[in-house]
């Protein structure tokens, strides 16, 4: 009994660090690739052939879409690794026609490096003694110049019974 238990935890210890690959993306088949031909096909063809972009391009008036695919490799608690990534361009002209159909692989990616800067606020950071402090004067119920918040006394302005 106590050896079964033993290989039943080694058994799943040994299971939970199997890789687990996902596959994301829409990687257009070459048939439907094949379909694509630049100075005659429109976008709305495109969208029929291929389905919707992964993505369009930002800054370039929406002239390009991509098809991205991508598939992962993950192990226990580590990062994914990337197994396989392809990427299909479809360059459109002013008009909307293909111009061009281009394919990028794993390979092709360059590999950034964020610049780590911050944008600096104005005022000054004040430490948390410092809010604290701050905010002692502020909460109180009693105020003697000009509303009441709840905090009893006199409401504010004349009073119906006064004498002129």
């Amino acid at each position: 009994m106590r050896h079964s238990l033993v290989l039943l935890v080694a058994v799943s210890g040994i299971a939970g660090c199997a890789p687990s690959v996902e596959q994301r993306g829409n990687l257009p088949s070459p048939d439907k690739l094949s379909e694509i031909h630049a100075g005659s096909t429109t976008k709305d063809e495109v969208t029929k052939i291929l389905g919707t972009p992964s993505s369009v391009s930002v800054f370039n008036n929406d002239r390009s879409w991509y098809y991205i695919s991508r598939r992962t490799a993950q192990t226990a608690f580590f990062d994914p690794t990337v197994l396989d990534q392809q990427v299909y361009i479809v360059k459109f002209d002013d008009q909307g026609v293909v111009k061009a159909l281009d394919h990028k692989v794993l390979e092709d990616g360059k590999e950034i490096t964020p610049v780590a800067r911050a944008t600096p606020a104005p005022g000054r950071e004040l430490s948390f003694l410092e809010q604290l402090i701050g905010n002692l004067g502020k909460f109180n119920g009693s105020s003697e110049g000009g509303s009441s918040s709840g905090g009893g006394g006199r409401p504010p302005g004349p009073s119906p019974n006064e004498n002129k």
